[in-house]
């Protein structure tokens, strides 16, 4: 076997009951659930077992929510000797895949992405910006569309370069709307508006990377103890500064998933693991190389599958 990255989810994987099989069968990884709610001082725990799903769904509770639960599971792997070469995670994910290299603590993580989240909601009053998945038009051709839009006075910016053929835009409404349009007319196959609450990943949420640097200020960031790779360059961050930097940018910056899946399987990774709700991530890594070996990791019977089959390799 060659090297092993831990990959972690980002918002939109979240179910209600998430993570319940875990913690009913690991002392530890309940822990963590009510680590979370103390720092954050309510019941996230109930939120993420029982619901209601539009509770869960609100950015300020799904983004700790998604977190805690992934770092659960991560607990789980952990007993059992199972280490990664790199971390790297999808949006919000990033958080998750920093709490595994050890630069960030936990409970630090949880409160950060918690006022992340409720920066991102604020930055961009409700129904005035939008997303759209974009499917079968190559990125530089986005790239023009969505700068011309742009340049017209709607703004709209590519968000998630996920695999080749699948790219997500961000922006107002209206250039989102545009940007779609043209990229039908260019021989997009299908262009699929997404159900969010906030143009993410667009210049439209420099105003919540503005607020979210006290944040940042306030909790302590290390140097990583296993390399992250990064969202924005798609490139390995260990240093505490330039993680910080990196997340601030991360907010208004397109998400490299395709390049940066790319930089770890250059350098040797052929299994990767993808650790919290549901199998996003996975489909997207065999797109990306179907040559890899992916492994989804969401409930204790997916957990101990994986052990028993990475122990007998």
């Amino acid at each position: 076997m060659g090297k092993i990255a831990f990959v972690f989810p980002g918002q939109g994987s979240q179910t209600v009951g998430m993570g319940e099989s875990v913690i009913e069968n690991n002392a530890d990884a309940k822990s963590i659930f009510e680590r979370a709610d103390k720092r954050l001082g309510y019941s996230l725990s109930t939120i993420i077992l029982n619901g209601p799903l539009d509770q869960l769904t609100l950015t300020t509770n799904a983004q700790p929510a998604l977190l805690t639960t992934s770092i659960a599971i991560l607990n789980c792997l952990e007993e059992a000797g199972i280490r990664a070469d790199y971390t790297a995670g999808h949006s919000l994910g990033e958080y998750t895949a920093l709490v595994a290299a050890g630069a960030i603590d936990f409970e630090d993580a949880v409160y950060a992405v918690h006022k992340r989240g409720e920066y991102m909601e604020e930055a961009v009053p409700n129904g005035e910006g939008t997303m759209a998945a974009v499917l079968g038009l190559d990125r530089d051709s986005l790239q023009e569309i969505t700068k011309e839009i742009t340049l017209s006075g709607h703004s709209v910016q590519l968000a998630n370069l996920n695999c080749p053929g699948q790219i997500v835009i961000s922006g107002t409404v209206k250039g989102v709307e545009l940007a779609s349009q043209k990229a039908k007319e260019s021989g997009a196959k299908r262009v699929l508006p997404l159900q969010v609450s906030g143009p993410f990943h667009s210049e439209l949420m420099k105003p919540a990377a503005e607020k979210f640097v006290q944040v940042l200020d306030e909790i302590t960031v290390q140097d990583a103890k296993t390399p992250v790779i990064a969202n924005v360059t798609a490139g390995a961050m260990h240093q505490s500064q330039d993680i910080k930097a990196k997340l601030i940018e991360q907010l208004y910056s397109p998400v490299l998933w395709e390049d940066s899946i790319v930089t770890m399987i250059e350098d040797g990774v052929d299994t990767f693991i993808e650790i919290g709700p549901g199998k996003v991530l996975s489909g997207l890594i065999s797109k990306i190389n179907r040559d890899v070996k992916t492994y989804s990791v969401q409930d204790i019977e997916s957990c101990e599958k994986l052990i028993s089959e990475l122990s007998s390799n």
